[in-house]
């Protein structure tokens, strides 16, 4: 039977952002699309968890960067209990790293936040309907770059750097450690925020320790 008959079950979609206003619009989205259901919505991984147990829906869609955590971790723990529930991962920070972590965490497709909102109940869709696939429009080219070896990755320099920020060390600090300008210092901080596709240090972080670059947070080292 095909997805927009008339009687058929609509696909039921959770929504996790911690952005009220993102929310809503990717509700009007799929509230526009007779195949489709939005049956709760949450905006932390805590949330999620407690609304999905509530709801059991066929979907979820949620931002990668959360209050409590991220986007993986509610991933992850679907898929661990509910192995048939598609999985969308939405991110204003799509670069090869958040694509491939995504991949690896379980998800059934991942979409930039530019992209249409069109593109993400499609991504939806098609996440219901095999959820064990994964569809991502940048994914060939990721790949090309990885068996490449032009995947950005981190200097030796740039990751003393990040070890020093996962100490809780500042630019200043950072700069009297290691015998450097604090100009010098603060462009390396740069460079691995837009290597690892965050915007301040704590993505910067979490994304390090999901993709391997940091085992353990603090000083111990």
């Amino acid at each position: 039977m095909s997805e927009n008959s008339p009687t058929s079950e609509p696909t039921t979609v959770l929504l996790v952002d911690d952005h009220e206003l993102i929310r809503s619009g990717l509700a009007t989205s799929f509230l526009l699309d007779p195949a489709t259901q939005v049956v709760g919505q949450a905006g932390s991984v805590q949330e999620a968890m407690a609304v999905f147990e509530q709801t059991r829906p066929q979907v979820v869609v949620t931002d990668l960067q959360l209050p409590d955590g991220t986007g993986l971790d509610i991933v992850r723990a679907v898929r661990r209990d509910y192995p048939g529930t598609g999985l969308v991962v939405l991110t204003m920070h799509s670069g090869d790293e958040q694509i491939f972590a995504a991949m690896e965490a379980g998800a059934s497709a991942f979409v930039g936040k530019d992209a249409p909102s069109t593109d993400v109940v499609k991504a939806a869709k098609h996440a219901a309907r095999s959820p064990r696939t994964f569809m991502c429009a940048a994914l060939s080219a990721a790949m090309i770059r990885r068996m490449s070896g032009e995947t950005s990755r981190l200097s030796d320099r740039e990751h003393e750097v990040l070890l020093l920020l996962a100490d809780g060390l500042g630019g200043s600090q950072i700069a009297a450690q290691l015998f450097m300008s604090e100009s010098t210092a603060k462009s390396h901080i740069t460079r691995i925020y837009q290597k690892l596709g965050a915007s301040n240090r704590a993505q910067a972080l979490v994304t390090a320790m999901r993709t391997g670059l940091l085992s353990s947070l603090g000083p111990a080292r």
